[in-house]
């Protein structure tokens, strides 16, 4: 698995309503390649996305987004504790955005055929962190690591439950 950190990074296309996710600071991205094509890779994202994220820390942090809700497999309207689609190209990509009281930020998921039934999935992150608050939350979650190890986790689940389907 990879990490880059910092510069511009890729840029994160959502529709013509969402926030300007390309504005928002570059963090890093995270890969991991999967034995498994991107149909079962797909359906993986969102199997795992259903229990990953808890509604607790979303109201702790004062998330809008507290319960997970919306049409399965992701799509336009899916939500999860913490985070919304902002736009879905199934097989692809998927955008999720969110924001709290620290922070603004996009997880963008790729997904890309790495040869004989393989496939690359990449999460790339980028936020905002305004203020003194917004500072202290970048560095108890992005500069600790707790960021990278569970984005890494993250797409490790995606992986193993993509090669068991």
């Amino acid at each position: 698995m990879d990490l880059m950190v910092g510069g511009s990074g890729p840029a994160a296309q959502g529709n013509e309503d969402s926030m300007e996710i390309a504005a928002l600071p570059y963090v890093d991205e995270r890969t991991e390649l999967v034995a498994a094509d991107a149909d079962a890779v797909w359906r993986a994202v969102g199997d795992v996305l259903d229990g990953a994220f808890g509604s607790g820390y979303a109201r702790l942090v004062g998330c809008p987004h507290r319960t997970a809700s919306g049409p399965r497999p992701p799509a336009e309207g899916s939500v999860w504790p913490g985070f919304r689609v902002d736009s879905a190209t199934p097989v692809r990509k998927l955008v999720l955005t969110g924001r709290h009281h620290f922070s603004t930020y996009a997880l963008v998921f790729r997904l890309d055929e790495a040869g004989a039934g393989r496939t690359r999935l990449r999460a790339e992150t980028r936020a905002r962190f305004p203020g003194p608050g917004g500072a202290l939350y970048r560095l108890l979650v992005i500069r600790t690591g707790a960021h990278a190890l569970l984005t890494g986790r993250l797409l490790s689940s995606i992986g193993r439950r993509a090669e068991g389907l």
